[in-house]
């Protein structure tokens, strides 16, 4: 059954073989990030039998509660990783500070970032749910790192990707050859190549957004969505369909697979936040998945990949999918909304005018 099948592992090294002075430690932390997600493919499928449900009673570093399952997911990357001198340090979600290793393992040359449970708030419905992980050199390798040497454009990663658990579980992974996807065959223990160089189709009738926060959107945001709602009888002269399922994983593979758009604006909910997801660990690994796919990834004025971090659980706006609907939703943030519109929901308003930068 699995004779004509490629391995993530044959993948990797037939990738490492179009760079013969490579060492072998990137396919090497790969495989260590793909052994975590395996461990906590298990555990959530698991579920209550494993007793992993509900939360921890303790909050993260975002003010989040954290669920039973973050901790665990988040124990397996560390452990996983950690010791096989690949990785120089590491950022996660679920952690205060970058992560120092432990001293009596050796110090590698690459920085591992990651959210180690990206949708957690559906765990106890059975939902979808994933991990997220990006992948950057180390400055300074074979040194523990400072934690200015994370903060780099996501530009500069050299692997990103994500696994998704859900009726089955499959790693999404590029290293700058494309987006290509593995999926468990949980009988052996092994991903299986079942997709190769992903293309995101240039347009689309299907986005996504928390359509709960419309109050608080920026006139931009206002706009693209009603003109969207409006349908084959307004502006974009066909119909759109509208999703959200609360899970950035889930919403990226979504898009990868059958197209779309998404959108997490800014809101005038908290003006001094730029945005709701973390640039380094969520934005920056699915900007690269889905550039590399073909598609376009912005904060909604700007490449999403060249924004230069000032923090390591940065937040920021984000939209990507579809090229041609992410540059429409650009060309909309860079008009002027303070001058009437011949649409109702775009006066002079206080409510829709823009809010400050």
């Amino acid at each position: 059954m699995f004779a004509d099948r490629t391995t993530l592992v044959q993948f990797l090294i037939e990738e490492r073989r179009r760079h013969p002075n490579a060492s072998g430690d990137l396919n090497g932390l790969i495989l260590d990030v793909a052994l975590a997600c395996k461990a906590i493919s298990n555990r959530v499928a698991a579920g209550a039998l494993a007793g992993v449900l509900g939360s921890a009673d303790h909050t993260n570093v975002q003010g989040e509660v954290q669920q039973k399952l973050d901790v665990l997911a988040n124990e397996y990357f560390l452990r996983a990783t950690e010791w096989g001198g690949r990785v120089a340090g590491m950022v996660s979600e679920e952690l205060d500070e970058p992560y120092r290793l432990p001293t009596e393992h050796p110090r590698g040359k690459y920085l591992l970032l990651f959210d180690p449970l990206d949708g957690s708030s559906n765990i106890d419905v059975n939902v979808s749910v994933g991990s997220i992980f990006s992948i950057l050199r180390a400055p300074q390798p074979g040194s523990d790192p400072e934690p200015q040497d994370f903060l780099q454009p996501g530009c500069e990663q050299v692997c990103a990707g994500y696994a998704i658990y859900g009726p089955s579980t499959m790693l999404v992974l590029t290293v700058g050859t494309g987006v290509h996807t593995f999926t468990l065959d949980p009988s052996l223990g092994e991903f299986f190549l079942t997709r190769e160089k992903i293309q995101i189709p240039l347009s689309t009738k299907e986005f996504a957004i928390n359509a709960s926060n419309q109050r608080f959107w920026e006139p931009a945001v206002q706009r693209y969505v009603q003109e969207c709602l409006a349908g084959r009888s307004g502006p974009r002269q066909k119909d759109f369909n509208m999703r959200w399922v609360a899970s950035l994983v889930a919403e990226t593979h979504r898009i990868l697979t059958r197209g779309g758009v998404f959108l997490y604006p800014r809101d005038s909910r908290q003006p001094v936040k730029p945005g709701r997801l973390r640039l380094l660990y969520e934005a920056n690994p699915v900007a690269f998945l889905i550039e590399q796919a073909g598609g376009a990834a912005s904060t909604g004025r700007q490449r999403l990949l060249d924004v230069v971090p000032t923090d390591v659980h940065q937040r920021v706006s984000f939209v990507f999918g579809a090229r041609e609907e992410v540059a429409l939703i650009e060309d909309y943030h860079g008009e002027s909304y303070e001058l009437a519109s011949k649409l109702p929901l775009y006066g002079t308003r206080g409510l829709f005018r823009p809010a400050a930068v």
